[in-house]
């Protein structure tokens, strides 16, 4: 056999450059299919999330790369800007009307010295920046006229007007303007530059060829016309809706009852007196005349008729004068006094007004402290004016018992008192919240409506007070708010209730006749903190209940649980501002009541009539409103903010009135001595 031929040569093929080659794509499309079926279903599983979560992230990510690139776009053209601003081309400045003196160059404008010290090249005309520059919203300038974004329907007619008036002066013409926040601002006004008709350089005119100025003012927003406004809004969809029963339903468009006694009506009455509304209280007064009854087979809670029905038609008749407000009160305050009739004289806390019956809670056999405690102003000013001390002699039985009763800490009460042994009961718990507040209220504005004479009332008053620097008052972490917190056997919970808002405008009462100089200090602080419940909120508006943080590694000061976040429309904070204002004078307190005012117009305004209460304060998008304007929104909350802008600080004195714990103003007692 012979061997295969050796080949002692390499064959080589060379392909032409267009020609095209052989891959095998197909092959490796069908080795990349097999590999992935070989994964496990896990494995794709993973993959395939992978790639759609890359896809998510792209999409996302789209705007803000849109932004940077249009911010590169917005930094070239304001370089482009510079440029030509360097070589001579500058905009005509903010707040300046272009003006042309005759005979000079129409394209010289004339510009304030201080902001064009110096024209270089006058032949050069002075042009605007080019339309097709479009910016991004700048926040600059005064912050009273950047739009803060609570705007409720009626202040559309309040957004900024531009109007141009004469100078009785100079013949100038200003330019005003209507601010959203209602600041005065006015621009500091400038000798203009004149430029001459040879070319020459520009130089400061003197009086007679100085050009006009144009002087920007804002006008104020009127704050006590929005009031107003915000009452007459409430009443229509009482009146609508509601007429004749205790509390509106706005978004329901119907009614509540609790008494079926007119409440928000009666609590309204001086609120619109005081307003100047005398359409609106000539038809409330002829339903009171005409409707109001108090024989009825009704149960009524002692405290809150006393303070909203008794104090309202007191307050009424003191303000108008009218008989017929009196005649009411003696009749309510006359079917009060079955409360009264228990074994210790501690009142119980309902009465039927029309079979003269009463009794305690179906639940127990206690009475709140602040129930039977914070009834003496009505029924003490009720026997002044009858000359019919019973009613008097009830009260004051009451507070003589409390005054010295044993358990209470450093002045401080707890929240219950048991109508049968006439002593407190569950000891433990202390607070100037719910259940307790209106009694340390009362303790001083008693000792004021008598004339400053009965001095166990003011030692009470000033040994609480203590109490509550003692063993309620923290401070947050980080910011150092000072808040009032509650005491449950020993231990502080660090929470607390809208309600104890009341007690800046109460300290700041007190140090305003004379009580010590710390207990405005005091006022000072609190009155921020509850400033803050409003402004930490995402609506601007206070939640029922606030907790407090105490330690430095959480960076909120304040925190709400789901159950605590509603809103009721409550007076306290505003109540408290209204003090405040009236004794410091301090702006502030205006605008921090005008900025609660503009957030209830937006987050619990119904646009068909009134106002609802909200179900939680955090969520601006969903407030959850809950279809109810508590009579105390016209009665308190709306009078306080009148009385807080307001600029007659003899409209309801407080040298010659006392306000109830519902804003019913009752007069001091005249010296006898």
């Amino acid at each position: 056999m012979y061997s295969p031929q050796r080949k002692d040569f390499v064959s080589l093929t060379l392909g032409d450059q267009h020609s095209r080659s052989y891959t095998n794509g197909k092959h490796r499309r069908q080795s990349c299919w097999r590999k992935w079926k070989q994964l496990s279903r896990l494995q794709r599983s993973l993959i395939l999330f992978l790639l759609a979560f890359l896809f998510i992230c792209g999409i996302l990510s789209y705007p803000s790369l849109t932004e940077q690139w249009r911010g590169l776009s917005d930094r070239s053209l304001k370089e482009d800007w510079n440029e030509m601003d360097n070589r001579g081309l500058r905009p005509i400045p903010p707040g300046l009307v272009p003006k042309i003196s005759p005979g000079v160059d129409p394209g010289v404008q004339d510009i304030p010295p201080e902001v064009m010290p110096e024209i270089q090249k006058p032949s050069i005309p002075l042009l605007p920046k080019p339309p097709a520059i479009r910016k991004p919203p700048s926040k600059r300038g005064p912050p009273v006229l950047q739009k803060r974004g609570n705007v409720s329907d009626w202040q559309v007619k309040d957004r900024e007007e531009v109007t141009l008036k004469k100078d009785e002066d100079g013949g100038k013409e200003a330019k005003t303007v209507i601010s959203w926040r209602g600041a005065m601002i006015e621009a500091e006004q400038g000798t203009e530059l004149q430029s001459t008709a040879h070319g020459r350089e520009g130089t400061v005119a003197d009086a007679g060829e100085a050009a006009d100025l144009k002087t920007v003012t804002v006008k104020p927003v009127d704050r006590v016309e929005a009031v107003l406004e915000a009452f007459r809004h409430a009443w229509k969809g009482y009146k609508a809706f509601a007429w004749g029963h205790d509390e509106l339903k706005p978004i329901s468009k119907t009614h509540g009852e609790w008494f079926g006694l007119g409440l928000t009506l009666i609590d309204a009455l001086d609120t619109m007196w005081i307003l100047g509304l005398k359409d609106e209280f000539a038809e409330a007064r002829k339903w009171v005349e005409t409707d109001l009854s108090f024989s009825k087979n009704v149960d009524v809670n002692l405290f809150e008729s006393t303070i909203r029905i008794l104090g309202g038609l007191l307050s009424t008749y003191h303000l108008s004068g009218d008989a017929l407000f009196l005649d009411k009160a003696k009749d309510i305050g006359f079917r009060l006094m079955p409360a009264f009739k228990t074994p210790s004289k501690i009142p119980y806390s309902d009465v039927n007004i029309g079979k003269g019956t009463a009794h305690p809670p179906r639940w127990t056999t206690d009475s709140t402290v602040a129930e039977v405690t914070s009834i003496q102003l009505e029924f003490r000013e009720l026997s002044r004016l009858t000359q019919d001390p019973q009613y008097q002699n009830a009260v004051e039985e009451v507070t003589r018992q409390v005054h010295r009763l044993e358990g209470k800490r450093d002045g401080l009460v707890p929240m219950f008192i048991n109508t049968n042994s006439g002593k407190f009961t569950r000891r433990g718990a202390f607070t100037l919240g719910a259940r307790a507040d209106s009694y340390y209220e009362y303790l001083l504005k008693q000792w004021l409506q008598g004339g400053k004479k009965e001095t166990e009332l003011l030692e009470d008053y000033l040994q609480a007070i203590e109490g509550v620097k003692k063993n309620l008052l923290k401070q947050t972490s980080p910011s150092k708010l000072t808040f009032v917190g509650e005491l449950s056997n020993g231990r502080l919970n660090p929470k607390m209730d809208h309600l104890v808002c009341f007690l800046p405008g109460t300290l700041a009462l007190g140090a305003h006749n004379g009580l010590p100089a710390d207990h405005m200090d005091l006022a000072v602080q609190l009155m921020e903190t509850c400033h803050q419940m409003y402004a930490q909120m995402e609506t601007g508006l206070s939640p029922e209940i606030a907790h407090f943080n105490l330690q430095s590694n959480n960076g909120r000061d304040i925190d709400v649980k789901p159950a605590d976040r509603h809103n009721l429309l409550r007076p306290e904070t505003v109540e408290s501002l209204f003090y405040m204002y009236r004794f410091t004078k301090d702006s502030k307190y205006r605008d921090w009541g005008w900025d609660i005012l503009q957030s209830f117009n937006k987050y619990t305004r119904v646009p068909s009539g009134g106002y609802t209460s909200i179900g939680n304060v955090r969520d601006p998008m969903n407030s959850a409103p809950r279809d109810k304007m508590e009579s105390f929104f016209l009665g308190e909350t709306l009078k306080y903010l009148f009385l807080l802008f307001s600029d007659d600080i003899e409209l309801v004195s407080l040298d010659k009135y006392v306000f109830n714990t519902e804003a019913h103003p009752l007069p001091i007692w005249p010296s006898t001595s």
